[in-house]
């Protein structure tokens, strides 16, 4: 009952900061701007889209099979590497790894999905080896005393098991990505920075916010629409148990 009171006060904080936000976003001329140019911000928008569609595509493609991977028995003594390789794209800072990347790809659009991608594996491998790590072992010794396969337990009964952790691993890589592609602009990749790095070099806060403002929404629109998601994905049983914890 305190948790969920905590969750009320949490929820309503952010509506007032999101409140805040619109509000300053208006009083400052964002809207206007955005409403006198409907087509540059559709554009910079689309850009921002592929950005965070193209980086996490490819995160998923590559760190959850490698997060399967090294919870293998045989490979399980490597899982240090995975991690420390995924810990250099989040730990450094952004626009170190931006710099980085520019000073051997060069700049443009792959450039700036390569790092967007290097950035956002990190949750992503990260909860894939936590979810099935912590898969309850009678689980498992259930599924060998029935005869199950190697292949079989994997997916009949990790994958089905850590999938929420799988889940909201890519959850927070996606919404982290929104807000970091705005520093694409930096280095030539396009999406919504275009608005907000103009806006701070003309020292106009409604270009600023024409562009911040659409990137805050995108992020809580794709947060909510992910959550929804993993209700829909996750089977009801493990969601039951998993809210009763």
């Amino acid at each position: 009952m305190r948790g969920k009171n905590v969750e009320r006060l949490i929820r309503a904080l952010l509506i007032v900061v999101v409140i805040g936000f619109l509000v300053w976003a208006f009083i400052s001329g964002a809207f206007q701007f955005i409403m006198d140019n409907p087509d540059d911000l559709a554009y910079l928008l689309q850009q921002h889209l592929k950005l965070v569609g193209l980086s996490s595509l490819l995160a998923v493609i590559v760190a959850v099979p490698v997060g399967i991977l090294v919870t293998r028995p045989r490979l399980k003594k490597y899982d240090w590497i995975a991690i420390n390789v995924a810990n250099i794209g989040q730990t450094v800072p952004s626009l170190a790894i931006l710099a980085l990347v520019m000073t051997y790809l060069g700049i443009g659009y792959f450039t700036a999905v390569f790092a967007l991608w290097l950035y956002s594996l990190l949750p992503i491998l990260r909860n894939t080896i936590a979810g099935i790590e912590s898969i309850n072992k009678s689980i498992i010794d259930a599924g060998q005393g029935m005869g199950m396969t190697g292949a079989q337990i994997l997916w009949k009964l990790e994958i089905p098991n850590s999938l929420f952790a799988i889940l909201a691993g890519i959850r927070t890589a996606i919404v982290i990505n929104v807000g970091t592609a705005a520093l694409a602009f930096l280095i030539g990749g396009g999406g919504l920075g275009d608005l907000i790095f103009t806006g701070i070099s003309l020292y106009d806060t409604g270009i600023m916010l024409s562009g911040a403002l659409p990137v805050t929404l995108l992020a809580i629109t794709l947060d909510f629409v992910l959550g929804k998601l993993e209700k829909w994905i996750i089977p009801k049983g493990l969601q039951r148990n998993l809210e009763s914890l």
